[in-house]
Formats: structure tokens, sequence, C-alpha cells
């Protein structure tokens, strides 16, 4: 093993102001990339109008961006063993910012995604890097501090990303989605390589595994873009959807058996003997998956159907941010103090009320009738995500901790990509279904059907008028009952994710990344 001698193996935690800024410095990088990856979203139309391309083809914006991530996060491990966590993380933040202000003076689509695929590749390390310097720079009893200052940026940005998104859109220029990375990410890296650069961790030049690389990008690429066009696509009805989906799973076959008898492989899979890592992988994955589906799901629903503007749709989902950002400072703290278990059941209880609250949603629904399940749920996002890594990492050796958080951040990600996929397309099949349903119930003989009409063309609207207007409040209803559908579906899955969360072993905030392997 060749060390970096530059800096001791082990040095001692940051104090003070110190401490203060370099934890804002990461918790900035963070930020940015996680809000980069939806605050493009609400923004494709926008885009796709001043480019002069079809909507359809800005998604690729989104794809693009999605299918480089989800390549690069796997890679962190291995890219900090080779070069160090410090170097890599700035590195990463570096290229990120570049790559941002590359974006934002896009001239075509294709210079666009061009530049959000090298956005998408280069931002890979920030996630798992910042998570592990703030676990690096904080004294081992305030580890779960450091954890609640990652989760807290980590669920707050997909909350803002739609907002910033859907306001720069719409009063400024789509190009500064992008460029308002740029202060931040100089900010970022001047300040980490700072006060970071003699805290580098130990090196080692272990050769590239091409083979694992290669097998990884085409099974993860196939994926991401099946996942991404499936429902345009409709889904297995189309041969390239089932293309992707064969070479999707061939690839990943081949990649897991090259990667478990590979000497050197680029993803440490022998993480996966830990049965806390194992259980707190699966229970984050589907918590997050059914997170971010039922956020995706509300705004959709809200402009789509009860007539909300992107901005509003957003303000919603805002409380729920605000509170998780009060609670969570008070979470780390009583994270030292107890098992990690009990919070993670907090949180999916917590999670399993606001769904369950959703559920009960009607037509004339107000905003405040909107916003208490969204500050329950800010309860549960305070402790989920502390709780969830606390128990993944328990076990984790030290230098096990940049891969163990590559791939668990990937499987998270991954998971985000799969729920938004099954969501929609969940929604508007059962809309589908519930539309049928209230038409079979309708027709001549239906007195309420009668009445409708009866009233409609007594306020002067024609026969045809009048059975629109009818035929929309069915769509509209049928709508509700899909999202009725989804949030109820949404509670149960995280109540069934409660038994899971006890099968781990104890885990201690204090202690999350010293205990011994499983």
């Amino acid at each position: 093993m060749t060390d970096n001698a530059s800096s001791p193996a082990a040095p001692a935690p940051m104090r003070g102001r110190l401490l203060a800024i370099t934890s804002i410095a990461l918790a900035l990088g963070t930020f940015m990339q996680v809000l980069d990856s939806t605050i493009a979203n609400v923004s494709i139309p926008t885009i796709s109008g001043n480019l002069g391309v079809s909507t359809d083809q800005g998604t690729w914006v989104i794809t693009s961006f999605a299918v480089a991530n989800g390549v690069s996060v796997p890679l962190t491990g291995w890219l900090m063993m080779r070069y160090g966590v410090v170097k890599t993380f700035v590195g990463s933040v570096a290229l990120f910012t570049i790559a941002s202000f590359l974006c934002g003076v896009s001239w075509s689509l294709p210079s666009l995604i061009v530049f959000r695929i090298l956005q998408g590749a280069v931002s890979g390390p920030m996630i798992p890097g910042s998570q592990a310097l703030l676990i690096m720079i904080f004294p081992a009893t305030q580890r779960g501090m450091a954890l609640a200052i990652w989760s807290m940026t980590t669920l707050v940005a997909p909350i803002c990303g739609p907002i910033l998104g859907g306001y720069i859109s719409d009063n400024i220029s789509w190009p500064w989605i992008f460029l308002i990375n740029v202060p931040i990410g100089v900010i970022c890296t001047v300040i980490c390589w700072r006060n970071m650069r003699s805290r580098e961790t130990q090196t080692r030049k272990a050769p590239i595994d091409k083979t694992g690389f290669m097998l990884l990008v085409v099974w993860v690429g196939a994926l991401q873009v099946m996942l991404d066009t499936g429902k345009d696509a409709d889904w297995f009805n189309s041969p390239a959807i089932v293309v992707e989906l064969i070479i999707a799973i061939i690839g990943f076959i081949a990649w897991m058996i090259w990667e478990l008898n590979d000497k050197e492989p680029i993803v440490d899979l022998s993480l996966m003997r830990s049965r806390n890592f194992v259980l707190a992988t699966v229970v984050s994955c589907i918590g997050y998956a059914v997170f971010f589906g039922a956020n995706l799901l509300q705004p959709l629903w809200l402009q789509t159907r009860m007539g909300y503007i992107a901005t509003w749709a957003g303000l919603v989902a805002a409380p729920s941010g605000a509170v998780a950002v009060l609670l969570t400072p008070v979470a780390a703290r009583i994270m030292n103090k107890i098992d990690a278990r009990w919070a993670a059941t907090l949180s999916l209880v917590a999670f399993a009320i606001s769904f369950y609250m959703r559920s009960k949603f009607t037509t004339d629904v107000d905003f405040y009738a909107l916003v208490i399940p969204m500050l329950v749920q800010g309860v549960a996002m305070s402790t989920f995500f502390i709780s969830m890594v606390t128990m993944a990492l328990n076990g984790v050796p030290g230098q096990q901790v940049p891969q163990a958080s590559g791939l668990y951040n990937f499987a998270r990600i991954t998971a985000g990509s799969f729920a938004a996929s099954i969501v929609t397309t969940a929604w508007d099949r059962l809309e589908a279904l519930h539309q049928t349903r209230l038409s079979e119930v309708m027709g001549a003989q239906d007195p309420a059907f009668t009445s409708a009409l009866r009233a409609l063309q007594g306020a002067e609207l024609s026969s045809q008028q009048a059975a629109g207007a009818v035929v929309n409040q069915v769509i509209t209803q049928a709508y509700l009952l899909a999202t009725i559908d989804v949030f109820r579906i949404c509670a149960w899955l995280t109540v069934i994710l409660i038994p899971l969360v006890w099968l781990a072993k104890k885990a201690m905030g204090s202690g999350a990344t010293h205990a011994a392997a499983d």
C-alpha cells in the first residue's frame, strides 16, 4: 500500500469555527448536487421551447444526467481509494461547477445534453464524499450531528428544486437554473480545499477494473434509459424497452459475477456481508422510493388537476423541509443516546401517518389541508436518513466508509429512479381504471348524471358543452381516486418496513463507524 505521506492517518477532529465553516461548505456541495437532480424537471417545457425542440426530446436533459450520475456514484469508493477522499470530493465539486457553467451557456439541445452528461459523470462522488468527510471531521461523539447536516441537505434540496426551477424559469431565464451553481461551487471548492487538504486520507494505487467498469456502464445505462423513457414508450409494448431490460439484466448478472470474483473490484460487494448494511440499504431504498414517489405525485396532481401553478405546488411541500431543518439538529443529539432502530421506527410511522392523511384528500381540499400532512412528513424526514445511515455504517470499518457510502447512495438514487417511473405509470393506469368504473355507473338512466346535465344546460351551456363539463369532472374524480390509491399503498409500504428495521443489530449514532464488521 502506498500511503499519502502528506497527511496523518487519523487527523484530530475539527472544532469551533473551523468545523462550522467546513461543515457548511460540505453541506453546500451536497445541496448543489441534489438540487440539480430535480431543479430541471419543472423547467423542461421552457427549455424545450427556447431551444426549439419537443418536450419529449427535452426530457433527455434529465435522462442524460441520471444515466451519467448513476454510473459514476458506484465508482466513488475506488476513486477515493486511488486519489484520496479530499481530492476526489474537491475535484468533483470543481468539475461540477465548470459543467454547470457550460450547461448555462449551451446553444442547442445536443450541446446541453453533452454538458449534462459531463455534469452527471463528475457529480458522482459529491454526495458520498461529503458524507464521508463530515463523519471524518466531527468528533466521534458528535457523528450524529454530522449525519444530520448531511441528511438535511439531502432531503431539503429535492423540495427546493421544483420551487426554484419554476420561479427561475417563469421570472428570469432557464440558463440560471445551472448558473446559480457557479458561485456556490467556487465557494465550496475553495473552502473545502483550504481547510481539508492537510487531512487527505491514505491512498493506494489500485488497478482499474476495466471489465467491471464497462459492465457497470452497460447495465446502469440501459436501466436508467429504460426507466426514464419507459412511460412515454408504453413500457414493454415497445421493443426498445424490452431490449434495454434484457441488456440491464444480463449486464447486472455478469457484473455481479465479475465483481465477486475479481481481486480488485471497482465496487466492493463484500460490504453485503454486513447484516446491518444490507437491511439499512433495503429499508432506505424502499423508504426513499416511497418518499420520492409521493413527493413527485402530489405536485403533479395539483398542477394537472387542481389548477396550481408550479411555484404554489412547490410551496405546499416547503413546510416539510422547514420542519426537517428545525428538528434534525434535535434528532442528531438524541441519536447519540438512543438506538437508531427506534429513530427509524419513528420516521416510518410518521411517514405512514402523512401518507394516510393525504389519502383523505378531496377535490375541494384547501391549501391548509394540503400543508398539514407535509408538516408530519417533516418529522419523518428529520430522523429517517440519520437513522438509516447510522444503521448502514454500523460495523463498517473506517477505511471502507467511502465504499459503503458510494454503494448505499447508488442504491438509493436508483430506487428513486424506479419510483419516478412506477408511480407516474401506476397513477395513469389507476386513473383509467377508475374512469372506466365511474363511466359504467353513468348514463341516460342515472338521475345524478341527467340532473347535472340539466343544471349545466340551464346555465346556458349547449348539450355538448354540458356533457364535456361532466366528463371533465369524471376525469378529475378518477385522478383523485388514483392519487388516494397511491398514497394508501405508500402508507402500507412504510408500515411493512418497520419489522425489517428490527432485524438489524443495535446501532448508536456515536459509534456508527467504529463497531466491528459483522
